[in-house]
C-alpha cells in the first residue's frame, strides 16, 4: 500500500463557493497547500481578489452571486470557459437569519433556504458535465456540501430557517450521493461546529466562553477545517459516500430553552 500521496491533491482543480473568508477560505488554503488549483467564489469581487492574492498563484478569484439559479449557471459557465473539468466542488456559500418566532419574516426564510439548499443543488447540476469530465473509477470527482452541527441537533438560538436548511442539506447530500456515485462523483458533507467566522460571531468574538461548552476545550482552528476537507477531497476519502463528517470537538450541550451567555 502506497500512502505517500493519500492526502495530496496535486493536479486537481477545485471550486470553493464562499471561499473568500471564514470556513471557505480555510478549505481553499488547505487545498492549495496540498497541490490543488483552487477557484474561490463569492459575491464580493474585492474579497475574492484579496484571498487569491494571499493564497498565491494557484488560487484564482471567480466572483459570482449564486443566490439564484441564474447565478449558479453563470458561475458554471465562467468556470467552463477556463477549465475542461472540475475535480472538487465545495458548496460552502451560505447565510443565516436569527429572529424571534412571532416576528420571523418570510424574507429571512427564503434567503437562507435558497442559498443554503437550493443553490448547492443547482450549482452542482450546472457543473455536472465538468464533474463528469474529471471523474473516473480510479479518481472520482468530489462534491463536498458544508452543512452544520445545527442541522444535526437543536441549538439555543432562534435561527429557524438556518437549522432547517442545514438539516435539509444533510439529507440532500445522501440523495445526491446515491445518484452521482454511478458516475464516479462522490458526494459527502462536512458539519462544522464552532469556528470563528462572520456567520459564527459567538465563536469569533467570544471564543473562550464558547470553548467552555465544548468537550475538547477549544473552538475549531483553520487546520481542523482544512484537514477534514482535505480528507474528503483526497484519495483518503474516496469510499466515504453520502456521509456527513462532524467537525466540532465533541457534542455541544445545547438545550431547547437555554441560552449561551457571551
Amino acid at each position: 500500500m502506497d500512502t505517500t500521496s493519500l492526502f495530496r491533491l496535486d493536479g486537481r482543480i477545485a471550486l470553493v463557493t464562499g471561499g473568500s473568508r471564514g470556513i471557505g477560505r480555510m478549505i481553499a488554503s488547505g487545498f492549495v497547500a496540498q497541490g490543488a488549483k483552487v477557484y474561490v467564489s463569492s459575491r464580493k469581487p474585492e474579497a475574492c481578489e484579496e484571498t487569491a492574492a494571499a493564497l498565491g498563484p494557484d488560487c484564482i478569484a471567480l466572483p459570482h452571486d449564486i443566490s439564484t439559479v441564474e447565478g449558479c449557471k453563470a458561475l458554471a459557465a465562467d468556470l467552463a470557459a477556463r477549465e475542461q473539468r472540475l475535480d472538487i466542488l465545495v458548496n460552502n456559500a451560505g447565510a443565516a437569519w436569527g429572529e424571534a418566532f412571532d416576528s420571523f419574516p418570510e424574507g429571512g426564510w427564503d434567503k437562507v433556504m435558497d442559498l443554503n439548499v437550493k443553490s448547492p443543488f443547482f450549482l452542482t447540476q450546472a457543473l455536472h458535465a465538468l464533474l463528469r469530465a474529471g471523474a473516473s473509477a480510479g479518481r472520482p470527482a468530489k462534491v463536498i456540501n458544508i452543512t452544520s452541527i445545527d442541522g444535526q441537533r437543536v441549538n439555543p438560538w432562534q435561527t429557524y430557517s438556518y437549522q432547517a436548511s442545514k438539516a435539509a442539506l444533510i439529507h440532500l447530500t445522501r440523495r445526491m450521493a446515491a445518484e452521482l456515485i454511478r458516475e464516479h462523483i462522490v458526494v459527502s458533507s462536512l458539519a462544522p461546529g464552532a469556528f470563528p467566522s462572520d456567520m459564527n460571531k459567538a465563536a469569533r468574538d467570544h471564543g473562550g466562553d464558547v470553548a467552555r461548552r465544548i468537550p475538547a476545550g477549544r473552538i475549531g482552528v483553520d487546520e481542523d477545517m482544512a484537514g477534514a476537507a482535505i480528507y474528503l477531497a483526497s484519495r483518503a476519502g474516496d469510499y466515504v459516500v453520502g456521509e456527513t463528517l462532524t467537525v466540532d470537538g465533541g457534542i455541544v450541550n445545547a438545550s431547547l430553552g437555554g441560552s449561551i451567555d457571551v
